[in-house]
C-alpha cells in the first residue's frame, strides 16, 4: 500500500515474527507480521547532498533479530558523512519455507527465500527513494553480520540484486560450504524439509498452514526451514559456484571474522578429550575425519580449546577465508580482510566475562557504540572503535577503507596476510591458516574440484 501525505515516524516498527533473541542480553522486541519497514539516519542537509549509503542487514540465524536494536542505530556512523539504513526481513518459516505446493503455485516455479526477497525489495526501495534523504543510489554498500553476512554473500550471487549495490561488507558469515554437507539448501531437499515441518504442526497442506495462528508457525520443526534455498528465482546457483564462475555481482568487498567466534555460542564445559570426535559427530553429523584431526589435543583443557577453534572455523572462519580468496582472483574487485581480536571488557562475573573476541563482539566497535553499555571501556577500546568506524565509513564512501590517520590496510591478495584488529593493529598472517587449508582441501575433494 502506498502512503499518501505525511507519516509520523517517531517510533520503531515491530520486528518480524520470532520467539527468541539474536544476542545474549537483548530484550525480545515487539513482533508482528506487519514488520517490513526500514530505518534511516541521514546527516544530509538537502536532497542534493548525494551521500553514500550503508544498508545494514541484521543477524540472528535467519530466525531472530531486528532492524531496531539499539546497537544498530546509525547516528555515530552518520556523523562521518554516510547515510545508514537498517532493514527488516521475514524470519524463520515465514521467511524461508520451501514446500512443493508453494513451488507449484509460484509463477517462477520456486519457493523459499522470501526473507531474501524482502532484502531485495528494500534495496529497490532505496534505489527509488534514498535521493530524497540526500543519498546517492549509485553508492550503496550492503553490510551484515552472521546471517546478515550470509545474506550479503547470497545477494552478491543473486542475479536479481544486480545493480542494487556497489560495495559489500560481510562480518562472520557466508554461504560457501559444499552442498554435500548442507543438502537441505537445495530446493528439492528444502521442499522435503518443508513437508516435514508442516507435518510437525499437524498440517497436511499449505492451506492448513495458512489457517494456523502466526505464532504457531514458530513451533514444530521450524529449524528445518530457517535458511536460504538454492532455487531458480533468486539464487539459481550457490554463492560458491557463482563466485567460482565469475557470474556474480563483483563489487569491492570488506570481510572478516573474530578470533573467538564460538565462545559465545558453544558450551564447552562438558567437552572431554576421550569423547571429542564423537561429540562433534553428534552435533554436526558425520564429517570427514581430516577436519577433526586438524585440531589436535592431549588434555581435556586442550580439547575444549580445540572444540572452540574447530567451531570457529567450521561456522565462520573458512567461509570468510574462502569468500575473500574467491574475490581476490585477478581481475576482480578489491577485497579487504580482517581478523578481529579485541576482548571487550565484559563485566566480571557475567556470563560473557570470558568470551573474549567472540561472535558479534566487533559490533560495538564498528558502530562506534561503546557507550551503549556501562562497561569499563579502556582507551584502547575507544581507539579501536574510532578506527573501525572510520575504516567502515571510508569503505562505504570509496570502496577502500584507508584514510588519513589510519594504519594502512592493504588489499588482500589471496595469501595469509590480513589486518588484525585489536589492542595493536598489525598486518600479518592468520594463526589458523593451516586448519583453513585443511578445510579447503577436504571441501574441494567433496566437490570434485581442483583449487581455483
Amino acid at each position: 500500500m502506498q502512503w499518501h501525505g505525511t507519516r509520523a515516524a517517531t517510533s520503531y516498527a515491530p520486528a518480524c515474527l520470532q520467539d527468541g533473541v539474536s544476542m545474549p542480553g537483548e530484550t525480545l522486541p515487539a513482533i508482528s507480521e506487519d514488520c517490513l519497514y526500514l530505518n534511516v539516519w541521514t546527516p544530509a542537509r538537502s536532497a542534493r547532498s548525494r551521500l553514500p549509503v550503508l544498508v545494514w542487514i541484521h543477524g540472528g540465524g535467519f530466525k531472530n533479530g531486528s532492524a531496531s536494536m539499539p546497537l544498530y542505530r546509525g547516528e555515530r556512523l552518520a556523523r562521518r558523512g554516510v547515510i545508514v539504513v537498517t532493514i527488516a526481513y521475514r524470519l524463520g518459516p515465514l521467511g524461508f519455507l520451501a514446500h512443493p505446493e508453494l513451488t507449484a503455485e509460484s509463477a517462477q516455479g520456486s519457493s523459499g527465500n522470501y526473507g531474501l526477497l524482502d532484502q531485495v525489495a528494500a534495496l529497490e526501495w532505496i534505489q527509488r527513494n534514498i535521493a530524497a534523504f540526500g543519498g546517492d543510489p549509485r553508492r550503496v554498500t550492503i553490510a551484515g553480520q552472521s546471517s546478515g553476512a550470509t545474506s550479503v554473500s547470497v545477494l552478491m550471487a543473486a542475479p536479481r540484486a544486480r545493480g542494487l549495490f556497489q560495495r559489500a561488507i560481510g562480518q562472520s558469515g557466508g554461504l560457501f560450504e559444499p552442498l554435500k554437507l548442507a543438502p537441505g539448501y537445495e530446493l528439492a531437499n528444502a521442499e522435503r524439509d518443508g513437508k516435514a515441518y508442516a507435518a510437525s504442526l499437524g498440517a497436511d497442506s499449505v492451506a492448513a498452514l495458512r489457517a494456523l495462528p502466526a505464532a504457531a508457525l514458530l513451533g514444530g520443526k521450524a529449524r528445518l526451514v530457517s535458511h536460504p534455498v538454492i532455487e531458480p528465482y533468486l539464487l539459481p546457483r550457490s554463492p560458491y559456484d557463482a563466485f567460482r564462475s565469475g557470474a556474480y555481482n563483483d563489487v569491492p568487498l570488506l570481510v572478516g571474522f573474530n578470533a573467538a567466534e564460538a565462545r559465545s555460542l558453544v558450551d564447552v564445559g562438558a567437552v572431554k578429550a576421550a569423547t571429542f570426535s564423537a561429540d562433534i559427530q553428534n552435533s554436526f553429523g558425520k564429517l570427514p575425519a581430516a577436519l577433526i584431526d586438524a585440531y589436535p589435543f592431549a588434555t581435556d583443557a586442550e580439547a575444549r580449546q580445540a572444540r572452540l577453534d574447530f567451531e570457529r572455523d567450521l561456522r565462520f572462519g573458512w567461509d570468510i577465508w574462502k569468500w575473500a580468496r574467491l574475490q581476490a582472483q585477478p581481475g576482480r574487485g578489491r577485497v579487504y580482510f580482517y581478523r578481529f581480536e579485541m576482548q571487550p571488557p565484559f563485566p566480571a562475573g557475567s556470563a560473557q566475562a570470558d568470551w573474549g573476541a567472540s561472535h558479534f563482539a566487533e559490533l560495538w566497535y564498528m558502530f562506534d557504540h561503546l557507550d551503549i553499555e556501562p562497561w569499563p571501556w579502556r582507551s584502547t577500546d575507544r581507539m579501536l572503535a574510532q578506527r573501525m568506524a572510520d575504516y567502515w565509513t571510508h569503505f562505504v564512501k570509496a570502496g577502500d577503507p584507508n584514510g588519513a590517520g589510519l594504519p594502512r590496510w592493504p588489499a588482500y591478495d589471496g595469501g595469509d596476510t590480513v589486518l588484525h584488529l585489536g589492542e595493536s593493529m598489525a598486518v600479518s598472517g592468520l594463526t589458523n591458516q593451516r586448519q583453513l587449508q585443511v578445510f579447503d582441501a577436504v571441501y574441494d575433494q567433496l566437490r570434485g574440484d581442483s583449487p581455483p
